[in-house]
């Protein structure tokens, strides 16, 4: 039988420190190249230095038990082997002549060629090349190589749990759910019925009339459906619901019994808006949280905020745009009421709702850099374009909730900026598919557009 040999592509380290205990008792091979781009990366203030210090750190922890060049036998594995390779120089001659010139992805992949080659063996090693670029498996493909993605924590975008789902019921069931205000899914005599996840949505469909339908929710772990309560004890002003899935997403994010909510769609769906909305609704008026804390990865600019002139407020101006246009738009006059827009008009104040609230303590920015370390009890906090964030990031955040907080994340996996994650290996999605049975945790995915009918053609068609 052939041995399997895996190399490691510098960016697989940077997701994922672990990543060498995750093959099981292949032969794990990390290039020189490798360790000199994670030396490179150890100084970086961004989550991606804290994995590059982590990675140095292991790998020495492997160093003290044996030699790296020889190879480590890999902890937790009874056969796996850790294993340190410098690129030869001859390795670099087996390259096609565009590749030959060293550095880089060009020193992986010849490492790679040189351990799938291994003269002197009577059978050559079976090589994978794991890597999260897809330029370095394009060329690891064309030199012949097998490369794949690293799947460890991969979520498929098609298949991810909606949060919702339709069920067929007759007439007199959905009249005994209203007048009773609770039905328990046995009473529906469906095999899907009982698969339902905690907290999931159900759109109750008369079996006689489709038009004739009713939205329900399961109630955490039991076993038992209630009308969209929370959503209906609300006021939140000029936002309301304009679909079923925003209901849905409503009443998560008013249950104070659901400590983390995750909402995916497209952009235009009202993600951020209804998590602002409900957010301040329960901080100024209900008092059920002291603080909304608004946070999002500054990826756009591809900087750190550190780079940005000014104090804290001013850096995070930029990123926070966005989220400021949502509170304004939240907090303004309900449409037909001109009063408030015309006062404003004629003392030429502009109404500045998000220093208003900053000012009476009500809401905080921050920046995700300075999430570690912290303990938030008591708040209402909404992590914006969380598709850019790694699953190592979202762990961090989540991680940092103290008593009485509510975290909600919101973004669009098709959105991505950050270059190191993609739609199905993002910290949001994978945080969906890994709390989707946890009675504490509420999804929703959105799919149909409110913002406007231009927008929705845009997110649609373009």
């Amino acid at each position: 039988m052939k041995e399997k040999i895996v190399v490691l592509d510098t960016n697989v380290l940077l997701h994922d420190p672990d990543a060498p205990k995750r093959f099981g008792d292949l032969r794990v091979v990390i290039p020189m190249q490798v360790i000199e781009e994670i030396d490179r990366f150890k100084k970086d203030h961004s989550e991606r230095g804290r994995n590059a210090r982590r990675v140095a750190r292991l790998l020495d922890a492997y160093r003290r038990r044996g030699s790296l060049a020889d190879g480590v036998a890999i902890e937790g594995n009874t056969n796996g082997i850790l294993q340190v390779v410098f690129c030869q120089a001859n390795a670099l001659k087996d390259l096609p002549v565009e590749l030959q010139g060293g550095g880089g992805d060009n020193n992986i992949l010849a490492v790679a060629l040189e351990q799938s080659q291994c003269s002197g063996l009577k059978d050559a090693p079976e090589v994978v090349l794991i890597s999260k670029d897809i330029n370095l498996r394009i060329k690891a493909d064309a030199v012949g190589l097998q490369a794949e993605d690293y799947i460890n924590d991969n979520v498929s975008i098609d298949n991810l749990y909606t949060g919702f789902r339709e069920l067929n019921a007759d007439a007199e069931t959905m009249k005994t759910l209203l007048d009773e205000d609770q039905l328990s899914i046995a009473s529906l005599g469906t095999i899907e019925g009982e698969q339902l996840t905690p907290n999931e949505g159900v759109v109750m469909v008369d079996q006689q009339n489709n038009s004739h339908t009713l939205l329900t929710r399961l109630q955490g772990t039991s076993k038992t459906l209630k009308p969209l309560h929370w959503l209906k004890r609300s006021h939140l002003g000029r936002i309301k619901a304009r679909n079923r899935e925003q209901s849905f997403s409503l009443d998560l994010l008013l249950d104070p019994s659901i400590a983390l909510v995750t909402l995916v769609g497209k952009a235009g769906t009202g993600k951020t808006m209804l998590a602002l909305a409900a957010g301040l609704h329960q901080v100024a008026d209900t008092h059920q949280y002291t603080r909304l804390l608004v946070t999002r990865p500054p990826i756009s600019l591809g900087k750190d905020i550190g780079y940005l002139p000014g104090t804290l407020e001013e850096k995070l101006g930029p990123w926070m745009k966005p989220i400021i246009d949502n509170i304004d738009f939240i907090t303004g006059a309900a449409p037909g009421d001109k009063s408030d827009q015309t006062k404003r008009q004629k003392n030429r104040e502009p109404r500045n709702a998000w220093a208003d609230l900053q000012g009476m303590g009500l809401l905080e920015v921050e920046a995700i850099n300075t999430i570690r370390g912290r303990s938030i009890p008591n708040q209402f906090l909404v992590v914006d374009e969380a598709q850019n964030l790694t699953p190592l990031e979202v762990k961090t955040i989540v991680t940092r909730v103290g008593e009485g907080t509510k975290v909600v994340f919101t973004g669009d996996p098709y959105q991505i900026d950050n270059p190191y994650v993609d739609a199905e290996c993002n910290g949001l999605t994978w945080l969906v598919d890994k709390l989707k049975d946890q009675p504490l945790v509420g999804h929703m995915t959105l799919t149909k557009g409110e913002r406007s009918e231009l927008a929705e053609l845009a997110a649609n068609i373009l």
